[in-house]
């Protein structure tokens, strides 16, 4: 038998669903709003934006050269973003453009030696930056673990309806 939580509006009550303030994707909105604007200032020492930035991760996570498909399927980006992304992170050094040697139909995008260099320099100055948040190791991975766990479940009622 499966186990299912329902919100209703008797248990939170119809005002809770309906100011803003009380509504967990206005919280998200908003904390994504700051999000973005925190990591715009610690980027724009680097002449980086955020999705820049997501792409770089993406490629110092893998620790290695990714395909287009692969870098918007890790970072969340579509090709109408990222194409136009990846040539300005390629005209500024950031990264190397370079033909699949397996597949020639296919683009590879690499780290160039100065994004391998700014890596500890821009983890730093974030790491710097989230210490004002002043939460512990543990909280920080229990906020993030949520917000995943959140993403996650409205990402299976999206594919399911």
């Amino acid at each position: 038998m499966k186990d299912t939580k329902e919100l209703t509006i008797m248990k939170f009550g119809q005002q809770d669903l309906i100011n803003m303030d009380k509504q967990m994707c206005f919280a998200l909105y908003n904390a994504n709003k700051q999000f973005n604007h925190f990591y715009s200032e610690v980027l724009e020492q680097f002449n980086l934006t955020y999705p820049q930035y997501l792409v770089l991760s993406s490629l110092w996570d893998n620790n290695d050269a990714m395909t287009v498909r692969q870098l918007g399927q890790v970072a969340r980006l579509d090709g109408g973003t990222l194409t136009p992304l990846l040539k300005r992170l390629e005209n500024h050094g950031w990264v190397v453009r370079s033909k699949d040697p397996n597949d020639n139909r296919h683009v590879l995008i690499s780290l160039s030696t100065y994004a391998i260099e700014q890596k500890c320099d821009i983890v730093n100055l974030i790491q710097t930056k989230l210490n004002h948040l002043n939460m512990t190791d543990q909280e920080y991975r229990e906020r993030v673990q949520e917000v995943n766990d959140i993403s996650h479940r409205l990402e299976q009622i999206l594919t399911t309806f």
